[in-house]
């Protein structure tokens, strides 16, 4: 089975997710969004900040769920 490049896929038609902390630094400043991607349960992650604007990290489902999991972990956070 050939791997798929994250990167070669659109995006979804569904907008986009944003998820914000603390935002101690004002409007957007601790938010990234995540946005679906079209052929396979994969999410495209960007910076809310305007220094983020068009770089962003590309996961499939299972790797976003095992880092929001160890990075909750990892705070000493119960799921």
């Amino acid at each position: 089975m050939a791997k798929t490049n994250l990167y070669e896929l659109p995006a979804a038609g569904a907008p986009a997710r944003k998820w914000c902390g603390n935002n101690l630094g004002g409007d957007n400043e601790t938010c990234v969004t995540t946005t679906r991607l079209t052929g396979m349960d994969a999410f495209a992650v960007t910076d809310s900040k305007p220094e983020g604007t068009g770089h962003e990290l590309r996961m499939t489902g299972s790797e976003l769920d095992t880092f929001a999991v160890d990075r909750a972990r990892a705070r000493g956070l119960t799921l």
